[in-house]
C-alpha cells in the first residue's frame, strides 16, 4: 500500500478505508514509514478530521498494533475506570477498591504523570516495595485473589499510539478530537474491560478548557467505547481548582487512604462515589442512586480501605503504610505561604498549581526526570474560602531549600483574591452515556 496516496487522500478531504487505516497504524508501531510522511498525515487529519467510522478503525488498530491484555482468566466482571487528567486527581486510588468491594473486578493499567497532572503509578510507588511492574500470570491471579490489581502500562501497549502522540506533540496537531479520542481510548480497548468509566476533566487544570469541548471528547469516547462493545459512560467533572488539598505522590496516598477512612475532603468524596456509583451501574449492580449507596457503605464499613492494603501487600508494599499513614517519610524542607492581603479565594490556576508542584520535584517535565515522593502542596484555602491577611495559604514542601523561592512566587501567581465570593461550580457537569 501506497502511503503517499494515503496522505494525498486525506489531504482532499476524502475518508480512508478501514485497510487503510490499520496500515497506518501498524506502519506506525513497526516505524517501517518515515515520521515526515506520519506527520504530514497527521496534519492532513487535524484539517479534515476523521468521521465516526474512520475514528473507531484507527482506535482498534492502535489498540491491536501492540500488546493486548488478556483478561480471559478473570472470573466475573471487569471494570476500568480512566482520567483524562489534574491536579491532585486520586481518585482511582479510591474509586478502584470500592468497586472491588462491590464484585466487580478491578484489573486496572495505569500511567505515571508528565508535567502538571499526577500519575496512579507514581503515587502507589511512593509506598516501599509496590510492584507496577507484573508479568500477566501474576496480574490475574492478583485480580483473582482480592478483585484488585493496579500495574504500570507494558511497554508494548498501544506502541501505534505512542508513536502518533509523540509526532502530534512536536507538530502542533494535539488538539483534534478524533486524535484525541482516539488516544485514549486505544489504551482502554486495549486494556480489555468489559465497563468503563471515564472521568472527563474540565476547566483550569484539564486539557479541556471549557464544558462544550470536555462534552465533546466525552461523546466522542463514549461514541468509541459502543462502537466496540464496552458498557461507557462519561462523567464530565469539574477542575477549575485542585481536587482535593494533598497534591504530591505520598500525600495523595495519604488523602487518599484518609478519604477511605470517611475523612476525606469534601469535593474528593464527592467525586469518587460518583465515578464508583456509574461504574457499578455499567457492571449491572443496580441503579445509579442505589449504587451511590452501595458504594459509601464500603467505605463506612471500612472494606474499602482493606482492600487497597490487601493489594498493596499482594503486590509486595508495606501494607502497615495504608493503616498508619505517619510511616510515609517526610520532606526535609517545608515552607508556609501567608497570605498577604484578606478577601475571598476567587480562582485558582489549576495547572499554575500543578506546575508548582512539578518544580517542588513531585512531577516530571520529561519522562526520564525522576520523581521526589515526599514533594508537594497541601492546600489550606481553595476557590470560595474566604482568608485573613496572615492566614495561611498552602505548605510547600520538598527536599531542597532552594526550590522554594520560585515556587512560592508561582504559587502566588495562580491564586486570585477578591472581596467578593465566586459562585460555587458545581464538581459534576454532565453526564455523557
Amino acid at each position: 500500500m501506497d502511503f503517499k496516496s494515503i496522505i494525498r487522500k486525506k489531504r482532499d478531504g476524502f475518508a480512508l478505508t478501514k485497510e487503510e487505516i490499520e496500515f497506518v497504524a501498524f506502519s506506525a508501531a513497526n516505524e517501517t514509514v518515515p515520521d515526515y510522511q506520519l506527520s504530514a498525515l497527521l496534519m492532513a487529519i487535524f484539517f479534515n478530521s476523521l468521521n465516526e467510522e474512520e475514528t473507531l478503525w484507527l482506535t482498534d488498530a492502535m489498540a491491536r498494533s501492540g500488546d493486548m491484555a488478556d483478561l480471559t482468566g478473570i472470573d466475573g466482571i471487569k471494570g476500568d475506570k480512566h482520567s483524562t487528567g489534574g491536579v491532585g486527581d486520586k481518585t482511582t486510588l479510591i474509586v478502584a477498591p470500592v468497586v472491588a468491594c462491590c464484585g466487580v473486578k478491578m484489573a486496572k493499567m495505569s500511567g505515571r504523570g508528565l508535567g502538571h497532572t499526577g500519575g496512579t503509578v507514581d503515587k502507589l510507588e511512593s509506598i516501599p516495595g509496590f510492584k507496577t511492574s507484573l508479568e500477566t500470570e501474576e496480574f490475574v491471579n492478583i485480580v483473582n485473589t482480592c478483585g484488585l490489581c493496579i500495574a504500570g502500562q507494558s511497554g508494548r501497549l498501544c506502541p501505534a499510539d505512542k508513536k502518533l502522540y509523540g509526532l502530534r506533540d512536536v507538530t502542533a496537531t494535539v488538539d483534534n478530537m478524533p486524535l484525541i479520542a482516539s488516544s485514549i481510548m486505544s489504551k482502554k480497548l486495549a486494556g480489555g474491560a468489559d465497563c468503563i468509566v471515564l472521568d472527563v476533566k474540565c476547566g483550569s487544570g484539564a486539557f479541556m478548557k471549557n464544558q462544550e469541548s470536555a462534552k465533546e471528547l466525552a461523546e466522542k469516547m463514549v461514541e468509541i467505547g459502543r462502537g466496540a462493545g464496552k458498557r461507557i459512560a462519561a462523567l464530565i467533572t469539574d477542575m477549575d481548582k485542585p481536587l482535593g488539598r494533598y497534591i504530591g505522590n505520598s500525600l495523595e496516598v495519604v488523602e487518599a487512604v484518609e478519604t477511605l477512612k470517611g475523612n476525606g475532603p469534601e469535593d474528593l468524596s464527592e467525586i469518587c462515589i460518583l465515578l464508583a456509583a456509574k461504574l457499578l451501574e455499567l457492571a449491572g449492580k443496580g441503579g445509579f442512586e442505589e449504587c451511590k449507596t452501595l458504594a459509601k457503605s464500603k467505605i463506612a464499613d471500612g472494606s474499602a480501605l482493606a482492600k487497597l492494603a490487601e493489594m498493596v501487600k499482594l503486590q509486595g508494599g508495606d501494607e502497615n503504610y495504608i493503616f498508619d499513614t505517619e510511616l510515609f517519610p517526610k520532606a526535609e524542607y517545608k515552607r508556609e505561604i501567608i497570605a498577604e492581603e484578606s478577601g475571598y479565594v476567587a480562582a485558582m490556576d489549576t495547572e499554575g498549581v500543578g506546575s508548582v508542584c512539578v518544580a517542588l520535584g513531585a512531577g516530571r517535565q520529561k519522562k526520564e526526570d525522576s520523581i521526589d515522593p515526599s514533594a508537594g502542596i497541601i492546600l489550606e484555602k481553595k476557590t470560595g474560602d474566604y482568608v485573613e491577611k496572615g492566614d495561611l495559604l498552602a505548605t510547600l514542601y520538598c527536599s531542597d531549600e532552594a526550590l522554594f523561592a520560585a515556587a512560592e512566587k508561582q504559587y502566588r501567581k495562580s491564586v486570585t483574591f477578591s472581596a467578593v465570593k465566586s459562585d460555587r461550580i458545581a464538581l459534576l457537569l454532565e453526564i455523557v452515556e
